[in-house]
């Protein structure tokens, strides 16, 4: 069964929503929506360091790796956006020169926006359970830079920052296993996924209704309902979408973790991830307790996981 053998990350110095007016072009009015509405207020940004040197330090804080890179089998560079580096450069293959996992087979997944890092992990346990070998694992680097002034932010939706995770997961662990995936795609033929007005709107309309059909999903698929959650780690994109999906799904506000949305942004497919290292940090979860990670990315992605810890 997959399982999580050891979370990490790298949050780099943050800076106010205030002081990114200029550079995003925001107004007034937009900088209060974001700080009092939608509870923004510190964004990760690390522009001093590359995207490879953004993964390596959340790699280099996974003690759970140190003398066991033999055993690595995959990493899975799990991205937000398509283009996060100029070609040719390929971060993630620097990572694994540095951190010495040569031997493991490397590509990237990308296509499901900020959820990608939930389908790197479904794909990083299908690939273990076909590897034949019970010892062997696979690392999963979720987070990107914000390469290009569209990687930035969302408009009125929520501002990006440059956190990273560091994931190591197994075939067979004793503790935070995977018991329910689902995803579901709503995007447009043509592959667009500019949040341009009609498709803004399109997803505004749609957010809820899929978003709770892949949390549904995904408790299905683990023999579980609602009731039996005790904490939703969120992707942190602004406080109101929460609000209204805790009344939607009938849960109490306390079971969403949210305590990290004013201090690192959206930091696109790692967010669950941070948000679990920081619940471990904090004792929030409990041997057996039942969680949820959540995420939704351009071009319409929803897709939600059901773990017991």
């Amino acid at each position: 069964m997959t399982s999580l053998v050891a979370v990490s990350s790298h949050l780099p110095e943050t800076v106010s929503v205030a002081d990114l007016r200029e550079s995003l072009g925001l107004n007034d009015q937009q900088v209060r929506r974001f700080t009092r509405l939608y509870g923004l207020d510190r964004i990760c940004q690390a522009p001093g360091q590359t995207e490879a040197e953004l993964m390596i330090a959340a790699a280099g804080k996974l003690d759970a790796l140190i003398g066991q890179e033999e055993r690595v089998r995959y990493v899975i560079r799990a991205k937000g956006m398509r283009t996060t580096a100029p070609y040719p450069v390929s971060p993630v293959q620097d990572v694994r020169a540095a951190l010495g996992l040569s031997h493991a087979k490397t590509f990237a997944v990308a296509d499901h926006g900020c959820a990608t890092g939930l389908l790197a992990l479904d794909v990083a346990g299908t690939l273990l359970a076909a590897d034949g070998d019970p010892d062997a694992l696979a690392l999963i680097l979720a987070g990107d830079k914000t390469f290009t002034p569209f990687t930035q932010w969302v408009e009125d939706v929520s501002i990006m920052g440059e956190g990273v995770a560091a994931v190591l997961v197994s075939a067979k662990g004793d503790r935070d296993h995977l018991l329910g995936y689902a995803t579901r795609i709503h995007g447009r033929d043509d592959g667009v996924i500019d949040m341009t007005p009609d498709v803004a709107k399109y997803a505004r309309k749609i957010y809820q209704d899929a978003l709770e059909e892949v949390i549904l999903g995904a408790l299905g698929e683990a023999g579980l309902t609602l009731a039996d959650i005790d904490l939703v780690l969120p992707h942190n994109v602004n406080r109101v979408s929460w609000t209204v999906a805790a009344k939607n799904l009938g849960l109490p506000n306390e079971k969403f973790f949210l305590d990290n949305l004013d201090k690192t942004g959206h930091c696109f497919c790692a967010d669950p991830f941070i948000n679990y290292q920081t619940v471990r940090e904090l004792g929030l979860l409990k041997p057996g307790d039942k969680y949820l990670m959540t995420s939704a990315g351009l071009g319409q992605t929803f897709s939600a996981a059901v773990f017991q810890h």
